[in-house]
């Protein structure tokens, strides 16, 4: 029967492993840890042992991972979230949240909208720092210790808890310079003629509108003659005069106001895209995360839509 460690021990040879596995190698999990390899390599055999299965094949110049291992490996990153988060849940009973809160973001949403919200939570609760990390690809919750991601557009992520927040409105814009010459698009088909910009993230060679009087739905193909996956450069090229494009109406309603850019077709519309806030199904929840999350489903819950009318020179 396998010797079996205390538990406090036990987490730390999971520790351990996990540092092996993402290091790549017992002397990069060594340099990592701050500890000797004899001491890795013996923190990773205690583990073997109180397991009863090998997780590591190793070779002069390879390291693998057993099936078994693979299955440590996943299950381990879960066991020292959780854990983590129940220390951290239990020291903040009466208390206020503290420790440091990892939260991913869109650039454009990170950058302007959501900033006024993050300063208030800070303000509410100084013992908390967040790494505010934006970028539009899906984290891994557990490898890159992320608490909790926004993210605009529907979740594929089966495993994270999803929390729906609003709605985005778009519009489709062009700059006068685009319309110059032409007879201005009345109906959704004819914006095929026109030059187009894709926020590939979302629209690449078709975008769909519909009427809003009938309901009438329009499948429209474009060639691009950029696409992107930024909002703030999908921005600055239609304002240049590059291209129509569809976009978030909050980021477009300085430039229309202004006659920067038109709105094309305005009784069309593209449908709004939701937005979520999503983390990690862990058992246990810090205070941290729990306040930040009512934080950001007090900001966004406005059913009017003004959330979403802020002007892109404010902030």
């Amino acid at each position: 029967m396998p010797h079996s460690p205390p538990a406090a021990d036990r987490i730390e040879l999971m520790q351990t492993f996990i540092h092996i596995v993402e290091a790549g190698s017992l002397s990069a999990a060594a340099l990592r840890m701050d500890a000797t390899q004899p001491t890795v390599s013996r923190r990773l055999q205690a583990l073997e042992r109180s397991l009863g299965v090998r997780l590591l094949r190793r070779s002069t110049h390879a390291m693998k991972l057993t099936e078994d291992g693979e299955r440590c490996y996943e299950r381990a990153k879960e066991l020292i979230a959780n854990w983590r988060a129940f220390e951290a849940d239990l020291r903040g009973v009466g208390d206020e949240p503290e420790g440091t809160l990892r939260v991913v973001a869109p650039h454009a949403l990170g950058q302007r909208l959501l900033v006024g919200p993050l300063a208030d939570y800070l303000r509410a609760y100084p013992r908390v720092s967040v790494e505010w990390l934006l970028h539009d690809r899906r984290p891994d919750f557990i490898a890159e210790g992320v608490d909790c991601a926004i993210q605009v557009g529907e979740v594929t992520d089966t495993m994270a808890v999803a929390i729906k927040l609003s709605e985005v409105p778009r519009v489709v814009v062009a700059a006068p310079s685009v319309l110059e010459g032409r007879k201005p698009p009345t109906h959704a088909s004819e914006l095929a003629e026109l030059p187009w910009l894709a926020l590939r993230t979302f629209y690449r060679n078709e975008v769909q509108l519909t009427h809003r009087p009938s309901g009438e739905i329009a499948r429209v193909p474009i060639r691009p003659c950029l696409s992107t996956d930024s909002l703030y450069a999908l921005h600055s090229a239609a304002a240049m005069g590059l291209g129509a494009c569809i976009g978030s109406a909050w980021l477009m309603n300085d430039d229309i106001a202004a006659g920067r850019l038109v709105q094309l077709v305005p009784q069309w519309h593209a449908a709004p895209l939701p937005v979520y806030l999503t983390y990690s199904p862990a058992r246990f929840q810090p205070a941290r995360l729990r306040r930040f999350i009512e934080m950001v489903r007090l900001a966004m819950a406005d059913p009017t839509g003004r959330a979403w009318e802020v002007k892109a020179s404010s902030s």
